[in-house]
């Protein structure tokens, strides 16, 4: 599948409890990704995200913003290869 890719993001800052996993749910939708979202213990937002590398840029691009309650300072970024393990984009946990 040409121009398939996956990525998982993290997010810190002011990222939890300003609905930040509803609000990138929703997007990612719109985007048509798929994968999911979740707080990770340690105060950030993951997410793994997988379809067309434009759609995930532009998530990506939207992370570094946030709903509009988030403060964020800092997204990592780790690429992997496209594995198509998903169906749908939701929120874990």
């Amino acid at each position: 599948m040409m121009g398939q890719v996956r990525a998982t993001i993290f997010v810190s800052g002011l990222v939890q409890g300003v609905y930040f996993r509803a609000d990138a749910c929703d997007v990612a939708r719109q985007f048509g990704l798929n994968g999911w979202v979740r707080n990770h213990r340690d105060g950030r937002v993951e997410a793994v995200v997988e379809g067309e590398d434009a759609a995930v840029q532009r998530f990506i691009a939207w992370c570094h913003r946030g709903p509009p309650s988030a403060r964020v300072e800092h997204v990592q970024v780790d690429w992997q290869p496209y594995q198509g393990e998903f169906d749908t984009f939701r929120i874990r946990g």
